[in-house]
């Protein structure tokens, strides 16, 4: 029984062990994308046009 138990565990380990690299690769690929999409919209002439005012507002107050 101690036999099989050990040869069900290393099984076990070796289905494991390239689970980490595939969490890391989706992970990589989710924020590629949310990267790609933050790209896209500070592009837009409208969300710049806000990040300009807002930049101006701030610094309007400084002095």
């Amino acid at each position: 029984m101690h036999k099989i138990r050990q040869r069900f565990m290393r099984i076990q380990e070796r289905d494991e062990q390239g689970s980490a690299t595939a969490e890391y690769a989706i992970a990589t690929m989710a924020a590629v994308g949310f990267a790609g999409l933050l790209v896209v919209i500070m592009r837009s002439d409208e969300v710049r046009g806000i990040l300009t005012d807002l930049v101006r507002n701030a610094l309007s107050y400084g002095g």
